[in-house]
């Protein structure tokens, strides 16, 4: 049967008012019987306790999951989401998971093909709501995403895309980090998305970092701390829930917890110092959701568990020391850094146990899920314990609206997904984080009359955000359009001697070479091109599209740009400070260390040229 209500875009029926008032006509009598609502038509706390006690122990154990689902509908997904969904879930839909399971929230992925498009994931929303709210006590769902932006989003065009945190760092203003909360997070509660996992709190003060490195705003942990807290008032003033992660600190690590369990070497004075004040700045700002790390920080317990699993992080630091009572959430539950001790019925269990309330994309939800509910009957998990978690995210659900207004229909979206004044802020706040680190002999801005030829050679990593890609093509298009005769060759990201003879050779037809770098490392394929382009003697414009660390690797190369991303609105604001279109007002937002010596500073923080 086809869904008229989470169809995608077009002449689309939708649900009717008398419909969606119907489908959470169950909720609403229960809370109005259990206690009056809040002025603003929220349930009030005694309201929301009296509904707590009145949960059986498998519809708390529901809401304490936050899970995938493949599909871009709630109740009609493509054939192959419903295979996915058959065999990781167990249920064919977005509409039979939340009614087997009643999940307290889901979570949006672009690869589980949730985002298509704005108007497509508001009914894909919708219908999730509908699903839970007309089951018998049925509940809204805290639907969320990943949308950092930079190099991680799950939301791309024609939503706006703004510039990460380490763009944002080098910008160094609080309020443009406020505005992209402000404006980010009106567009995601627009399409239904309430809780946004972002801003990274980390601090990155490791060079070699796989994992953090410009999802952070930086290594100075005063200043990440202060756009931490204007991100979070940002996001949290449009209604939507932000989410400070990786608790207790994920920026000194060599090893991606995704693949690995780090160990954080930090002493307690060290982490009180560094890592602590970004966590600390989120929670004054009143953080709704803090999300957890998987890694281990024997400094804060020696008992070899990761900090996901830890009581004397979580509950002794995080809730006591630190004093918040928000949402604790955990990073994803498939990540190598929370298996790698226990299994994965024990996580869950052992995650509550630590004081975590929102158990995040288990790899078994109903391994998982039945574990935490033996877990109860048993008695190694009280009810009481389910309930504090339970009542800390039907407050948030509260908060966010979701008991008075759990729809958004297409309204919204028109009004707000997208808009040309949003798009605009996206690229006048990128102009100010574009980061000019070497100009010899005042080589920028590129003269069109001495310079009209452009290649544009380097890395065209997979754009992880939704934005028209390649890198290459975008700088080229870009500059084109800035008045260049700009051709695109991808080399990239680690080029073989014939693909950097082909680049030399274009070179010496052209009158300058823009290169786009990407982790460039010590005799790497990248470090070899743009030597060899140096030595043809053309004009050579370096622009790191992710770690600034590049510059290191470079130092041949007369100019050199920091971008942070290779998302389109970080690539056209480098293209016009190259073009002299606007000048770089970015400055390093962490340290780059010499290649031969890592031991000496080449560039500190606070580093940047203009013109």
């Amino acid at each position: 049967m086809h869904d008229t209500g989470t169809a995608s875009t077009g002449s689309t029926a939708h649900p009717s008012r008398r419909t969606l008032l119907a489908a959470g006509a169950g909720l609403t009598a229960a809370l109005a019987a259990a206690a009056p609502a809040t002025a603003a038509g929220a349930p009030d706390d005694s309201a929301l306790r009296a509904l707590v006690s009145r949960m059986t122990p498998e519809e708390k154990v529901g809401q304490l999951f936050v899970t995938r689902v493949y599909g871009h509908s709630a109740t009609d997904p493509d054939q192959a989401d419903i295979d996915a969904n058959l065999k990781e879930i167990g249920v064919r839909t977005a509409a039979e998971l939340v009614e087997r399971y009643r999940v307290g929230g889901i979570i949006y992925f672009a690869w589980a093909h949730n985002t298509r498009d704005p108007h497509q994931i508001a009914d894909l929303s919708d219908g999730i709501q509908r699903a839970s709210l007309g089951l018998p006590h049925g509940l809204p769902v805290l639907i969320s995403t990943d949308q950092e932006h930079g190099i991680v989003a799950r939301v791309g065009k024609p939503a706006t895309l703004f510039p990460g945190a380490m763009a944002l760092g080098a910008g160094g203003s609080r309020p443009d980090a406020r505005t992209v909360g402000r404006l980010a997070g009106a567009e995601l509660r627009a399409m239904g998305i309430r809780q946004n996992y972002s801003p990274v709190a980390d601090v990155n003060v490791n060079p070699a970092n796989p994992v953090i490195g410009v999802r952070s705003f930086g290594a100075d942990p005063r200043a990440v701390s202060a756009l931490v807290a204007a991100e979070v008032a940002g996001y949290q003033g449009s209604g939507v829930a932000a989410t400070a992660k990786h608790f207790p600190g994920h920026g000194d690590t060599n090893v991606d917890s995704h693949t690995g369990f780090p160990t954080i070497t930090h002493s307690r004075e060290l982490w009180e110092e560094l890592d602590a004040p970004p966590f600390r700045a989120a929670i004054a700002a009143g953080i709704d959701s803090i999300m957890t790390a998987h890694l281990m920080v024997p400094a804060l317990d020696d008992s070899g568990d990761p900090a996901t699993l830890s009581h004397p992080i979580l509950t002794g630091i995080l809730r006591e020391r630190l004093g918040y009572d928000g949402v604790v959430v955990t990073d994803s539950l498939g990540m190598e850094g929370v298996r790698s001790k226990y299994g994965d019925d024990r996580v869950p269990v052992l995650a509550l146990r630590a004081g975590v309330d929102q158990l995040l994309n288990p790899p078994d939800l109903d391994l998982a899920w039945n574990a935490v509910l033996t877990s109860v009957r048993e008695g190694e998990l009280t009810e009481a314990r389910l309930d504090e978690s339970v009542l800390r995210i039907l407050r948030l659900k509260a908060k966010l609206g979701l008991f008075r207004a759990p729809y958004v229909g297409h309204a919204g979206v028109e009004r707000t997904v997208g808009t040309r004044g949003h798009l605009a802020a996206a690229d006048r706040i990128a102009e100010r984080t574009t980061t000019l680190l070497v100009n010899e002999g005042r080589l920028l801005p590129l003269s069109r009359r001495r310079h009209p030829r452009v290649l544009v050679v380097g890395a065209d990593p997979a754009s992880p955000s939704g934005t028209t890609g390649p890198p290459t093509g975008v700088l080229a298009g870009a500059l084109t359009e800035l008045g260049f005769s700009a051709t695109a060759l991808p080399t990239g990201t680690a080029p073989s001697a014939a693909t950097i003879a082909k680049a030399v050779a274009a070179a010496r037809d052209v009158d300058a070479v823009v290169a786009a770098t990407y982790n460039v490392t010590a005799g790497s394929g990248q470090q070899a091109l743009v030597e060899q382009l140096v030595a043809t003697g053309r004009p050579v414009v370096a622009v790191a599209i992710r770690n600034p660390y590049d510059v290191a690797r470079l130092p041949s190369v007369p100019a050199f740009l920091a971008a942070y991303s290779w998302t389109d609105v970080e690539l056209r604001a480098a293209a016009r400070v190259i073009a002299g279109r606007a000048r770089p007002r970015g400055r390093l937002p962490v340290p780059v260390q010499r290649a031969d010596d890592p031991e000496q500073v080449l560039y500190p923080i606070g580093y940047g040229l203009t013109y």
